[in-house]
């Protein structure tokens, strides 16, 4: 949350009358522009191939699809937050959809990193809990933790309770990192490892798959540490200084959450072979 996003609701507000706009104002209406016209086109094509049956079918990319759906939020996030300088009105529905980033974006990651700790740690309890329901359930929980925390949102950053908030989005942001590096630990142990009695071609083409699983992992590790270490870091200061952050640090850790937001996307499209379609093209 930026200083001018917290004017909405504090003494300052008479600022938005006059449609005063800062430095930092069009620094991020630009990032959250450029989020809005890559972001949007990419997961709605995205949720379209998982649709339609590209990859490996619904059940098995249920996650990504939720996760998508949610970026989706935060695309709109983009426009309420854009709107909100010249209309105050939009400001209760910006502080809302906030929510979304705080739980909706780590947590959905979070569930696919424990479902690639389970499929390579753990085969036997992945194909047990494989069903779609498994997974209906988790993600109907997720919502609705979404659904609080948006509501959170909405009631403690426009009053003088949002440094409790910004306590617990951190803390939650530690939890959700501690759960990844140690999947993420756990899955690149359990790849170095090799079978007894193997061929040497199956061993050569099961390398490769683990090269392969290996720079995955290593790149949703390095946008995990991106992602969320600045916004810890910035969480972590504005609470010991129990005031607002600057605003060139909030807006730092804003680009490199936009940024690191498309990874994921990305690893999705190589992956069924959509991305390198579209670079050609």
């Amino acid at each position: 949350m930026n200083n001018s996003t917290m004017n909405f609701t504090t003494t300052e507000a008479s600022n938005l009358t006059t449609h005063s706009i800062g430095l930092m104002d069009y620094l991020e209406i630009s990032v959250y522009s450029i989020n809005l016209l890559f972001g949007f086109p990419t997961h709605c094509y995205i949720i379209w191939l998982i649709i339609t049956g590209t990859g490996s079918g619904v059940a098995s990319e249920f996650f990504i699809l939720n996760l998508s759906v949610c970026e989706l939020g935060i695309c709109l996030n983009s426009v309420v937050f854009v709107l909100s300088i010249w209309f105050p009105t939009f400001s209760s529905f910006y502080l809302f959809l906030i929510g979304l980033s705080f739980t909706g974006r780590p947590v959905f990651q979070c569930l696919m990193c424990v479902e690639r700790y389970l499929a390579v740690v753990h085969p036997v309890t992945f194909l047990k809990y494989k069903p779609l329901r498994y997974r209906v359930i988790c993600c109907a929980a997720v919502w609705v933790i979404n659904l609080v925390s948006c509501l959170c949102s909405l009631f403690n950053l426009s009053s003088p309770n949002r440094y409790i908030h910004r306590w617990l989005s951190t803390m939650l942001m530690i939890l959700i990192v501690s759960i990844q590096l140690f999947c993420v630990v756990a899955v690149l142990r359990a790849l170095k490892q090799t079978g007894p009695g193997e061929r040497k071609r199956e061993k050569k083409e099961e390398n490769h798959m683990k090269r392969r699983a290996f720079n995955i992992i290593l790149i949703t590790t390095v946008s995990m540490v991106i992602l969320y270490v600045p916004k810890i870091i910035t969480g972590f200061s504005e609470i010991h200084a129990q005031s607002d952050n600057s605003p060139a640090r909030w807006f730092t850790s804003l680009t490199l959450f936009i940024i690191a937001g498309f990874v994921q996307p990305v690893l999705f499209l190589h992956r069924t072979g959509k991305f390198s379609c579209l670079c050609s093209s």
